[in-house]
């Protein structure tokens, strides 16, 4: 009797103890928690009904979750995209339920396509009134499933704490991209016994990177050692697998000229002498033509997008393919390859350096001297080196790049001046091209740049944006104005919408359709905000207005007036082969 008074009172304390290492959380608590535990430091949101009791639980946790309240959704997510490509981190958004969650969309569409790792959590209405159409109820599950990694509708707080930990996992392991977790009104307030955060590190059935194929490894190393004219081309999978110094080890054993997608710029410096510059519609001369002279084109990291490739069906058919990713659904998807290396970057390109062949391949690379000389002579020369009185979008560039010395983060917005700039931009560092490639988002560049700011707040942040797609989203100075951040706008304003109006001038024998937008004072407008700025239209003016621009002490916008229909040159018109690619 006395062994079991004994046993029952040691039972006892043990179960006191268990009960203590429990707390009553609510659900909004407990995602706060999780996104700590997770290494979040920031959060770009927007408040609203029902998402309003994980703000109440916020204002507990400003000492250790610095949230940025933007203008608008869109805004938010565009902030989350920068802040996660510069930091190389997870974006965290908030949003309430109904338009709130649909103003992320586009965002989301945005990440999902440029394989940017998110997390998005929107509030929801109460369980009990899902489907009623309630106040602000829209079925975000639903209108968000083909945007989105991994969606996920809560509503009961106790899964928040697992929920949270997978969305963490999907959103950043493998192939990155968004999640978005839709919280109920109820599970945000409802109390439940919380037992801690354990992060997730494995999910049955999801395998983020394949396996790695030895024998696919040894089949590529041998047909790039008996190449006579090997081609890489990369994109932005070198840099989402953190295998800059991989690739650049892999490129300078191999002596391969290697060219680039404008999301894999400045995975080796613009001006290594192995890098012969970009790929696709604006890309360079020679990069484009010789893809389709090259024996063995190696591709690395990159999707063979339709703006890469042109027709597929005169795309590199002499060629044999080696397509390195990490994703398997993107082998074979547009380009048939020869030898599929399935897996993550950083650990296939050791695998393959150790097997190839050191060499220098110096008749390949003059060729592409040769087409650089021709695309200097019809292009750039003109471009950068203007006669005319009007300002180039080309001369902006290059004056900024004698400032930043390619050590700053350079933003664009969608059109001229983003091609311009992901042309003639140099990059030193990784991480410094920031941009909506794949879906082509007006209005990303604003909001994108703010985040990329707080995701790298040692650099230089500078945003190159039309005066189209600045309107989209300017009331995002705002956001500017509020959090007092560094962030330097130039906008080159040719009063068109200019790609657009390129299009009509070469294809439509320039039926301008409604491409000639008017802006308001630009300069003004940022005044208002309480940014200074300046605008310029004479050549003599413009250095001196961007060192001013780059010495003041926090934002500035600079309005640069360029002239109307200058075109953006080389171009692959539609529907044409790379090797058609235009000079003029």
């Amino acid at each position: 009797m006395e062994t079991q008074t004994i046993t029952q009172e040691i039972g006892e304390i043990a179960e006191k103890s268990v009960k203590s290492q429990k707390t009553e959380v609510s659900g909004s608590e407990a995602l706060l928690d999780a996104l700590i535990a997770e290494g979040v430091d920031t959060i770009f949101g927007y408040p609203g009904g029902a998402i309003m009791p994980i703000y109440d639980a916020l204002f507990d946790y400003n000492d250790r979750l610095n949230h940025i309240l933007v203008r608008h959704e869109q805004g938010g997510i565009h902030a989350g995209q920068g802040y996660a490509r510069t930091s190389g981190k997870v974006g965290v958004v908030f949003a309430t339920s109904g338009p709130g969650a649909t103003n992320l969309v586009t965002g989301l569409a945005d990440a999902q396509i440029d394989s940017t790792p998110l997390v998005c959590i929107t509030g929801q209405v109460f369980a009990h009134l899902l489907g009623t159409d309630a106040f602000q109820e829209t079925d975000v599950i639903n209108i968000t499933t083909p945007v989105t990694k991994w969606n996920y509708q809560v509503t009961d707080a106790t899964e928040i704490p697992e929920v949270i930990a997978k969305a963490f996992y999907i959103a950043k392991s493998g192939r990155p991209g968004p999640v978005l977790i839709d919280i109920t009104k109820n599970a945000q307030i409802q109390k439940f016994s919380y037992e801690g955060y354990i992060k997730c590190d494995h999910i049955r059935s999801y395998r983020p990177k394949p396996i790695v194929r030895p024998q696919y490894i040894k089949e590529a190393a041998e047909l790039i050692n008996s190449a006579k004219k090997p081609f890489i081309i990369w994109g932005q999978g070198v840099i989402l697998g953190s295998a800059e110094q991989e690739f650049k080890a892999f490129v300078e054993k191999s002596g391969i000229p290697a060219a680039w997608t404008i999301l894999g710029a400045g995975a080796i410096p613009t001006d290594h002498p192995l890098n012969v510059g970009m790929l696709g519609m604006h890309g360079n001369y020679g990069p484009n033509v010789l893809t389709n002279e090259c024996d063995v084109l190696i591709a690395i990291g990159m999707r063979f997008d339709d703006r890469v490739t042109g027709r597929l069906d005169k795309y590199a058919k002499q060629a044999k393919v080696i397509h390195l990713d990490i994703d398997p659904a993107e082998i074979d998807k547009n380009v048939k390859s020869t030898v599929p290396v399935w897996g993550d970057c950083k650990e296939t390109l050791p695998l393959l350096t150790a097997l190839v062949d050191k060499k220098d391949h110096t008749a390949w690379h003059d060729k592409f001297d040769d087409f650089a000389q021709k695309e200097y002579d019809a292009v750039i020369h003109t471009e950068l080196n203007p006669t005319s009185d009007e300002l180039t979008m080309g001369e902006v560039i290059k004056q900024l790049n004698e400032l930043t010395k390619g050590d700053a983060v350079i933003v664009t917005d969608v059109g001229q001046h983003q091609m311009v700039a992901c042309r003639y931009a140099i990059l030193n560092k990784t991480r410094s091209n920031i941009t909506s490639g794949g879906l082509g988002t007006m209005g990303f560049a604003l909001p994108a740049a703010i985040g990329a700011k707080f995701g790298a707040q040692e650099r230089d942040v500078i945003a190159i944006i039309g005066d189209g797609g600045f309107q989209m989203t300017c009331q995002e100075l705002g956001t500017i104005m509020q959090t007092g951040i560094d962030v330097k706008i130039i906008i080159l304003n040719n009063r068109f919408l200019g790609m657009v109006r390129q299009w009509q001038e070469l294809f439509n024998a320039r039926r301008y359709s409604f491409v000639d937008i008017e802006s308001p004072d630009f300069v003004a407008l940022a005044a208002a905000y309480r940014i200074p700025g300046k605008c310029v239209s004479d050549r003599a003016d413009l250095p001196g207005a961007l060192k001013e621009m780059m010495e003041n002490k926090g934002s500035f916008l600079l309005e640069v007036m360029v002239t109307k229909e200058n075109n953006v040159f080389p171009m692959v018109p539609q529907g044409c082969s790379v090797a058609e690619i235009r000079l003029k």
